[in-house]
């Protein structure tokens, strides 16, 4: 029998290219969610249900896939601390793949920030990552562009609130700190994603750039995680683990 993936959010930009993803993997389309429906009868006809709705619903349905007992795909941005604790919680009842994305070549990206970080000495290397989405984004930065910023601090042997950020620079703001992380945003027209990460020294620079073309790239990689999930313990993975780079 075909696995049953549920929709949350089905009929946004996100929700109708899912449906159209999870038909080309051959699994079932169990149903959607809309705003404002109860998510549990979605929950309770579903294997597994995909979410990129909103940050304030994710603890919500992160706790009705934990009453259903089936596993959550969440790629909904801009979740607070508290919001991300609530989440790791029911993946300890449940399987979850969180990501700030779900796009293959973001997430190669993010590996290669990573090593390259742990290679650049936070003193000489300057790490600034700039982020560029449509007008009608929300949240900023970017779950992507934090989640470059998490991998820069995780190769310099530190956490992004230990190492410290720098977003919004304006007036006399002072120098630069040594070994912070720094953030731009711009947001303008129907860019649907371009994230670079900038490592600026005194005799050199280098730039590590992705631009996504079309949302489908997230979509695919959203059932792709649906998919690997079934059978998998509760923990919560992302799309490290679904790509066997972990």
């Amino acid at each position: 029998m075909s696995i049953r993936i549920g929709i949350a959010g089905i009929t946004g930009r996100m929700g109708r290219l899912l449906t159209e993803e999870v038909a080309t993997a051959g699994a079932a389309l169990s149903g959607g969610l809309h705003r404002g429906e109860a998510a549990g009868p979605l929950f309770s006809a579903s294997d597994v249900v995909i979410d990129f709705t909103h940050a304030a619903t994710a603890e919500a349905h992160a706790a009705a896939a934990v009453a259903a007992g089936i596993p959550l795909v969440l790629g909904s941005s801009g979740l607070s601390t508290a919001q991300e604790a609530a989440l790791a919680k029911a993946a300890r009842a449940v399987p979850i793949v969180y990501a700030a994305n779900f796009a293959t070549g973001v997430n190669l990206v993010l590996a290669m920030a990573e090593r390259m970080a742990a290679a650049l000495p936070a003193a000489q290397y300057d790490a600034e990552i700039l982020e560029m989405h449509h007008r009608q984004k929300v949240d900023a930065p970017s779950g992507t562009a934090i989640a470059l910023g998490r991998a820069v601090a995780r190769g310099r042997g530190t956490t992004l609130e230990e190492a410290g950020t720098e977003s919004g620079r304006d007036g006399h703001c002072g120098a630069r700190g040594t070994g912070t992380i720094g953030f731009a945003a711009l947001r303008g027209g129907q860019v649907i994603g371009e994230h670079s990460l900038i490592f600026a020294a005194g005799a050199e620079q280098i730039v590590l750039t992705h631009r996504s073309f079309d949302r489908r790239a997230y979509a695919a990689g959203a059932v792709r995680a649906a998919l690997w999930l079934q059978g998998r313990p509760p923990g919560l993975y992302d799309m490290k683990h679904v790509l066997g780079m972990n």
